[in-house]
């Protein structure tokens, strides 16, 4: 079954633009919206599988916020990416933490919105070469793991197998600078400094997967 989403923007032309890229990963289109409230009454008639939206429309950060908890609690199989100019630190883990699945900045490329979309629906990417097999990292996350996204789990475990950012980076369809900032996110969040002190921490969390030939 074909994929459905809901864009919210408050120009035009980013609506149009947002459901031109989605058309290159076969996402439909259900609607699109240009504030909160009317996506809030959309999604729960439409129970898109994505919603893609502008936060700040208002310039109010913490409606956008209460906006995305409202939306992941009430629709929670319904993923969410915020898509913003915002780029302070605080407030993309904020929303991340809030119910988001993915922080996309506006000024970024086209192709990253794209990978943050394909990752969303299929998490598991395979390379030739690769001599590990990975289950869905959403699976059989121990309760204390919790504080961290999917995609900061994904990283993490990757990190800890010793890839290096940049593989990590192809592995997921994703920019250097966006493994870098998931990463400094995860050590602030589990209160370590470094990468060593990162994937001891997975390992005595048992994150790490079991390599097979």
């Amino acid at each position: 079954m074909t994929p459905t989403a809901v864009l919210v923007d408050p120009h035009p032309l980013w609506l149009d633009g947002l459901e031109s890229a989605l058309r290159r990963v076969a996402v439909k289109t259900a609607a699109k919206t240009r504030t909160l409230d009317a996506a809030s009454t959309v999604v729960s008639e439409v129970v898109p599988d994505l919603v893609i939206a502008e936060t700040t429309i208002d310039g109010d950060v913490d409606c956008g916020l209460q906006w995305v908890a409202a939306t992941s609690f009430s629709s929670p199989e319904t993923k969410i990416v915020v898509l913003s100019e915002n780029s302070e630190v605080d407030h993309i883990s904020e929303t991340l933490t809030a119910g988001a699945e993915a922080y996309v900045l506006k000024r970024t490329h086209v192709e990253d919105l794209v990978s943050a979309v394909k990752q969303l629906f299929n998490r598991s990417v395979f390379l030739r070469g690769e001599t590990s097999v990975r289950p869905s990292f959403a699976m059989a996350t121990p309760p204390d793991v919790l504080p961290l996204t999917p995609r900061e789990l994904d990283i993490l475990r990757l990190a800890a197998e010793g890839h290096s950012n940049v593989r990590i980076a192809r592995i997921l369809w994703i920019t250097e600078q966006t493994v870098k900032f998931h990463l400094s996110n995860v050590y602030r969040k589990i209160a370590v400094s470094n990468r060593t002190e990162a994937s001891r921490w997975a390992e005595l969390h048992g994150l790490l997967g079991t390599q097979v030939a």
